[in-house]
Formats: structure tokens, C-alpha cells, sequence
């Protein structure tokens, strides 16, 4: 399979057919529409952008109905499993006007109550807060707003060290003009209630704040602390009861998911295609698209097209666009679920190769080498089948499905091969049930007992792929024409490696010269001045530590093999002791299971370090940008 190969689109329309245009091609699924830059000559010939209202309000729909699903998930939960089934719906009704109707009256309204369950709680925090300020004056008779005229009234808070002796040397000091009341206490400080002549005001307060007495402020508050806390009490009861009222209306709305779930996704597919409009420029009669699609589509885009008045220009892109054509990778059913793996490092850069076919058979089979049993293969193979079938996850999800099925293939054929299910567990069963009776599946090998031939044929396999990248970057420097980097970089490691096991054989030793001295001669053609000399050293030191660390690092092979085979056998050996089936079913399966979680993540992630830093570092070429065109994608619903 290859990357797949694109035109660039230039489209020039009718600003009166433009909304349809746009959902013509939003239906093929496969026009990425590109900015068209400011300083283009399309923009001097009056073309302007156009203003972003109608994305701003798609933006706030999407938005709307994706709170209103958040609010039900939180008032009236759905009972699901891990996955999501997605329901089948057709497209007449998926995009019907009553539909939509429906779920905006919804969302409008289960939003509007969220938002009031937002007030609520902020009125009931507020609410909760001075009764907590009125908790230490629920004693005190006086009105919180104070006294006018001739009497002035404080409240406020004091030390412990504020003493009784103390305020009444105060009062004394004012002739009796004075009195104070406490309200309560804690473990830091006293509440007062002071009380003065209006005469002495200033001076009393003066002299309360030289003893470190602070004043409370009840600012809008009047009555007593204790008239004001009733008050507070049925506000937070009245408060509730409608926080109640709502949540379960909210939850009363719950038939209403389907029909959210559906305008989400409608909403999702509108603001694709005002992102889209964003990107195009325009004037009030006419609009201006660019864009890239696939080569092999566009006999199709544009019979779609014909109905509209426009025009298309369609062509090949120049080396120097390379950079900023988007990549789509062209694969069949047994290579697609690599797109994972290759996206996750990097998409090809365009015009380069794809890896998934090359990287396929080496990721399939050394993950079934690394997990090695056939029970951990079963599982993976059912798990697979019965979510894919089941649930039918797209994107990401989906190739990830169908590689766990591919892997769970590799990996109960190398049980087969190797004898493991679930470790030793037929093993361990049939002497529990049978004492005295020896069973065993057949085996080609065993991890415990032919670690040496597993060890060599870990580093083999190793080989192979590097060989096999080395093969490809040779051909990739032959098209474009670096026959001497080809000659250098490959062919004479080659005899270097071929040398080396004709030497191990006894074979001889000339074709390991012969490559030694071409590894030797490469940088002294290929460099300049001092650069010769440098170069040979340099060469040679970072191509044998490289390949020798290369090779090395398929030993994980084996590694992960042995422990998985290990520690699957010492579960199994525990769960024997105590000598009843039932036990050691259960303690087996369950420390099984702690096992193939383990190796399940362990394999993925060793395995993809061997594709992308052992074997990717041979030919690969990264940087690619990937495709997005106008989609009817959805989330929620499978659209027939």
C-alpha cells in the first residue's frame, strides 16, 4: 500500500450556492478545505474573509447540547458498560427539522435549569456564610443595624487578653457612659456587644480599638442576629427545595438523550463545515476554495458538482508544496489498525513510503512472540470480535480493536507453539483432579528450558528487520538517485554482516575484510579535507554501537516472553497449594489476570519501540501533516 496521492483544488463559486456547495462536499467526504493566504492576489482583487458570526453561533450550539448531555449524565446517569453501542440512524431522519426542534427545546431547557442549580449554589454558599458570621451573636437582643441619636452600638471582637477589669477602667474613664454585653467566645477571641452615650463615641472607639477591638459590619442587615438567621435557614430550605424541583426535572428529561446524543452530532458536522467557510474568502456574489483531495477522486467531485455554477481547477502539487499537502494513508484490513502505531510517532511525510505494510507482519508477530499463550490470546481475539461487532468503534478506537484481534492471533499461535495456556494451568488442574497423572499440551519449545534458542532467534528475527529497513532505504536512495550513499550506507554493511557469519561457520574471512575495508574507504570518498579522517572514526564507531545496540535490543523478545511464561506458572503454582479445584481456579484466574493486564500494555509499548526506534531510524521520514477533510463523522450515532 502507498500514501495516497493528492490534488490541489481551486474552486471558484456562487455565493447563493455556496451553503449547498459546501454540504455536496462535506457528503463525499473528501476535500480538505485550506486558508487561503491574505497576501494572495485573490484578496487584492477585492476578496475578503468572512466574518465569523455563523461560526461563533455553530461554535455555541455544539457547546449547548454537549452541557445539556453533561447535565444528564450528572442528574440522570445511563446505565452502560466500558463502550457506548451506537445506534443505527438514517440520514433523512438524522437531519430532519423536527428532529433538531426537539433537541434544542431540550437543551434550552435542561440548560437553563443547570445554569439556575448554578445560582442556587452560589446563593446557598453566600447564605451559608453569614450564618456562619451571625453564629457568635445569636444571643445578643440588639438590632444588627445599630442605634441612632443618643446611644451608638458596637459589635465587634477582641482578644482574650481584653479583660473585664479592662473595659470597665474604660467605662470609668468615660464617666459610666459605657457598658459592653459578651456575646459568646471561642478559643481566640471574645465577641462584644458595646454600647455607648453618643456623646463619647469617638473616644470610646478610639480607646476599644487601642485595646485591639475590632467592629463587625452587618451592612444591609436589620433585626437581631437570631431574626436574621431564621431567615437565612428558610432562605437555605427554600433554596434546596428548588434545587431538588430541578434535579429532578432534569432527570425527568432522560428519554430526551437519544435526541441530544443526534443534535451533537449534527451540531459537530455544521461547525466542521462553518470552520470550513472560515477558510474561504469571497465577495457578495462570489467565493474563492482552495484545497486538496484525492487524485483518484476527482472525476467524482467534480460530476457532483456539475449541477452548480462554478469552477474547478484541479493539479499536481510542486515538490516545493510537498510540505503542506496533508497525508492520507491508503491500507486493506490487515494494515489499517497500524495506523495507530504510525500516528501515534508521525505521519509520512508526503511523497515518501508508507510503513504500515512493511511494519505489519514484524508488530503482529513480535507481539504474539513477547505474549506467548494461548488462553491471553483467546481472550484478545473475543474481546476484539465482540466489541467490533457490538459496539463498532471508529477512528482510533476501532484500529485499536482490530490490532488486539490481529495480536491475539499471533499470540495464541506461539502458545501453540511454545505450550502455554494460561501458563501451566491444564497442567496444574489435571494433577489436582487426578493426583499422579502427568499432562502437558505439546510443544515445539519451551521458554524455561531452550532460552538460548529463543535468545538467538530474538536477535534474528532482529536482524531481519533491519536488514529489511536497510533494503528499503537502499531502494529510496536509488530513486532519487544517491547510488554512492546507497553503496556506502548498506551494501557494505551488508558484506560486513555476511562476513561475519561466514566467519562464525568457518566459511572464511575474505567477504569480512572486503566489507571492513569498503566501511573504511566510505567516509574517506564521501568526505572533505581533515573531514576524511575524522569521518572514519566517527562512521565506524556510530554504525557498529548502533547496529550492535539495534540487535541487542531484540532480546525483549525473549525477555518478555520468559516473564510472562514465569510469572503465568508461579500464579498457578500458588493457586495448587491448597489442593482444591475451586481455590485454584480462582486464585489462577485472578492472578492470570493480573498477568495479561500487565503484558497486554508491557507487549504494545516494547513493540512499538522496536518499530519506531529500530526499525523506523533505517528509512523513515516523518513530518507529515494528515488529512482532514469535511466529514459527516459522528460520536454518538452510526448514520446508514
Amino acid at each position: 500500500m502507498a500514501i495516497v496521492a493528492m490534488k490541489h483544488l481551486r474552486l471558484l463559486g456562487m455565493e447563493s450556492e455556496r451553503e449547498a456547495l459546501l454540504k455536496a462536499m462535506q457528503d463525499m467526504e473528501c476535500v480538505e478545505i485550506s486558508s487561503i493566504d491574505g497576501s494572495e492576489e485573490a484578496l487584492k482583487s477585492g476578496f475578503a474573509k468572512p466574518d465569523d458570526k455563523a461560526l461563533m453561533s455553530a461554535q455555541e450550539a455544539s457547546r449547548a447540547y454537549r452541557t445539556a448531555l453533561a447535565s444528564l449524565d450528572r442528574f440522570a446517569p445511563e446505565k452502560k458498560g466500558m463502550f457506548r453501542k451506537r445506534q443505527g440512524v438514517s440520514r433523512a431522519a438524522f437531519f430532519s427539522a423536527e428532529s433538531e426542534e426537539n433537541a434544542r427545546t431540550a437543551a434550552e431547557t435542561i440548560n437553563k435549569d443547570t445554569r439556575r442549580l448554578g445560582e442556587i449554589e452560589s446563593e446557598r454558599t453566600k447564605n451559608e456564610a453569614l450564618r456562619a458570621t451571625l453564629a457568635p451573636w445569636l444571643t445578643v437582643d440588639a438590632p444588627l443595624g445599630g442605634a441612632d441619636g443618643a446611644l451608638a452600638v458596637f459589635f465587634g471582637t477582641a482578644g482574650l487578653n481584653v479583660t473585664d477589669d479592662a473595659l470597665k477602667a474604660l467605662a470609668d474613664s468615660l464617666d459610666g457612659l459605657l457598658t459592653w454585653q459578651q456575646a459568646s467566645s471561642d478559643r481566640s477571641l471574645r465577641y462584644l456587644l458595646v454600647m455607648c452615650h453618643g456623646s463619647v463615641k469617638e473616644r470610646a472607639l478610639s480607646a476599644l480599638r487601642d485595646l485591639g477591638f475590632s467592629t463587625v459590619s452587618f451592612r444591609g442587615m436589620t433585626g437581631t442576629a437570631k431574626e436574621n438567621d431564621k431567615a437565612l435557614a428558610e432562605n437555605l430550605a427554600a433554596l434546596e427545595k428548588e434545587r431538588q424541583e430541578i434535579e429532578q426535572r432534569i432527570a425527568g428529561l432522560g428519554g430526551k438523550r437519544e435526541a441530544l446524543l443526534e443534535a451533537s452530532d449534527r451540531a459537530a458536522i455544521a461547525l466542521r463545515r462553518e470552520e470550513a467557510k472560515s477558510r474561504l474568502v469571497g465577495t457578495d456574489k462570489v467565493f474563492l476554495l482552495e484545497g486538496w483531495l484525492p487524485a483518484d477522486r476527482c472525476a467524482e467531485i467534480e460530476k457532483t458538482l456539475k449541477p452548480f455554477t462554478c469552477a474547478i481547477e484541479t493539479r499536481e502539487p510542486t515538490e516545493d508544496e510537498y510540505p503542506q499537502v496533508p497525508v492520507q494513508l491508503k491500507n486493506n484490513k490487515l494494515t489499517r489498525p497500524l495506523n495507530m502505531v504510525t500516528e501515534m510517532y508521525s505521519l509520512p511525510a508526503y511523497g515518501t513510503l508508507d510503513p504500515n505494510p512493511l511494519m505489519a507482519p514484524f508488530f503482529i508477530l513480535f507481539y504474539g512472540i513477547m505474549m506467548a499463550d494461548m488462553g491471553y490470546g483467546l481472550l484478545m481475539m473475543i474481546a476484539s470480535v465482540i466489541i467490533s461487532k457490538k459496539y463498532r468503534p471508529k477512528g482510533t478506537s476501532g484500529e485499536l480493536f482490530s490490532l488486539l484481534g490481529l495480536c491475539g492471533i499471533s499470540t495464541f499461535i506461539m502458545g501453540a507453539l511454545t505450550g502455554g495456556f494460561f501458563g501451566d494451568f491444564l497442567t496444574q488442574l489435571v494433577a489436582i483432579v487426578s493426583p499422579g497423572t502427568v499432562f502437558a499440551l505439546p510443544k515445539l519449545f519451551d521458554p524455561l528450558d531452550d532460552l538460548t534458542m529463543i535468545l538467538i532467534g530474538s536477535m534474528a528475527l532482529g536482524m531481519v528487520q533491519i536488514v529489511t529497513g536497510m533494503a528499503i532505504s537502499l531502494i529510496e536512495k536509488c530513486k532519487r538517485k544517491k547510488f554512492l550513499d546507497a553503496f556506502f550506507e548498506e551494501i557494505t554493511w551488508w558484506l560486513v554482516f555476511l562476513g561475519i557469519a561466514l566467519a562464525v561457520l568457518k566459511k572464511g574471512t575474505a567477504v569480512l575484510y572486503l566489507g571492513c575495508a569498503l566501511v573504511l574507504l566510505g567516509p574517506i570518498v564521501q568526505g572533505k579535507g581533515w573531514g576524511k579522517l575524522t569521518g572514519v572514526f566517527g562512521s565506524l564507531y556510530n554504525h557498529v554501537t548502533g547496529y550492535f545496540g539495534d540487535i541487542l535490543s531484540y532480546t525483549r523478545l525473549m525477555a518478555l516472553m520468559l516473564a510472562g511464561s514465569v510469572i503465568a506458572q508461579v500464579f498457578n503454582m500458588l493457586a495448587a497449594m491448597p489442593g482444591n479445584v475451586i481455590a485454584f481456579i480462582i486464585i489462577s484466574m485472578l492472578g492470570n489476570a493480573m498477568n495479561f493486564g500487565l503484558n497486554l500494555l508491557g507487549c504494545y509499548v516494547h513493540d512499538l519501540r522496536l518499530q519506531c526506534l529500530e526499525f523506523f531510524n533505517k528509512f523513515y521520514v516523518d513530518g507529515g501533516k494528515p488529512f482532514r477533510p469535511m466529514t459527516l463523522d459522528t460520536e454518538y450515532v452510526d448514520l446508514q
